[in-house]
């Protein structure tokens, strides 16, 4: 691999900021009256008129102040510091899948939704179903409770969303904690900590593709973690690659080894992200390729109906709408 490949020089500007330079008005978007009552009356709209979620769009209703919410939240992900908590659906008036669909609009207005599973699925529903996330068995880390470290949504496909949206509609009884990180920060860190590590993260990792994949092709698929076109792009997802060395039946190779784990040192340190709650009725935005976001495990509520219910929509305007892009 060429030197001149690995970006040797550290990253600038407002995606690489760490905790002490971050403050609130850099990434909160706040739902004002007049864009609730847009959210009311398009609401209405729907009651008299149903249809399914997937087949609205923003053109379709009168929502110029939420565009112009959106329009922030668009610039502040692709601009600014890579992610936005947009602060809130009124969830006490409307139903759960009511405020899907208003999230589903909302999201529309910063890019394009796209599938999140082979067979098409685009509205994704992040809740632990009591399953096993173990190498090749394709049970995805957020259909459990487990801890999921700092990682990219998709890591293991070929084209990865560019945007990830969370609606929260309900939260777990304790735990749940969320955390982001830029990875343009830790890039930076790596660079000063690690000089002789970053290069390998440049080379590719062998990642479990979760059984996303067509018959006769492989079930692991290679990447490396950082690449740069212009700007750096990030794929990694530490699940993901353990179980894809597994199901190759070798382990990471030593110095891969030690890159990654220089890498999740780097996210461990609390200076350099920001922790949060996601409120019901809260939705965060994160660039996938620029930011990393995870969570702490969590104890859920034993009431099935009150259990922690997330709802994730994966955004790209690039390529197909279907899942292989």
């Amino acid at each position: 691999m060429s030197e001149l490949s690995v970006l040797n020089r550290p990253i600038a500007g407002a995606s690489a900021w760490v905790r002490t330079g971050i403050r609130p008005e850099d990434w909160q978007i706040e739902l004002d009256a007049a864009c609730l009552d847009e959210i009311r009356r398009t609401i209405d709209e729907l009651r008299a008129y149903p249809l399914p979620t997937i087949v609205l769009t923003p053109q379709d209703f009168d929502l110029p102040a939420c565009r112009r919410a959106m329009a922030r939240t668009r610039a502040i992900l692709t601009s600014g510091v890579r992610f936005a908590i947009v602060d809130r659906l009124p969830l006490d008036e409307i139903t759960a899948s009511e405020a899907t669909a208003i999230y589903w609009l909302l999201s529309s207005m910063v890019a394009r939704p796209v599938a999140q599973k082979l067979d098409g699925t685009l509205i994704y529903d992040v809740l632990d179903t009591g399953q096993q996330a173990s190498p090749g068995s394709g049970v995805r880390p957020d259909k459990t409770n487990i801890e999921i470290r700092f990682h990219n949504d998709n890591a293991y496909n070929q084209t990865p969303p560019d945007y990830v949206g969370l609606l929260c509609l309900r939260r777990s009884m304790s735990g749940g904690h969320s955390r982001v990180i830029s990875f343009h920060t830790a890039h930076n860190e790596m660079l000063a900590r690690y000089p002789e590590r970053l290069g390998r993260l440049y080379e590719p990792f062998w990642f479990d593709r979760q059984r996303e994949f067509h018959t006769g092709e492989s079930p692991i698929f290679a990447a490396p973690v950082f690449d740069d076109d212009g700007e750096l792009r990030a794929r990694f997802s530490v699940h993901q690659i353990n179980s894809g060395y597994a199901m190759k039946g070798d382990p990471v190779d030593p110095a891969g080894a030690a890159s990654l784990n220089a890498l999740l040192e780097i996210c461990e340190d609390e200076a350099l992200s920001i922790d949060f709650d996601l409120e019901p009725g809260q939705v965060q935005f994160v660039h996938n390729r620029a930011l990393g976001h995870s969570r702490t495990a969590f104890v859920d509520h034993p009431d099935p109906g009150q259990k922690r219910h997330l709802v994730r929509l994966w955004l790209r305007d690039r390529g197909r709408r279907a899942y292989p892009g």
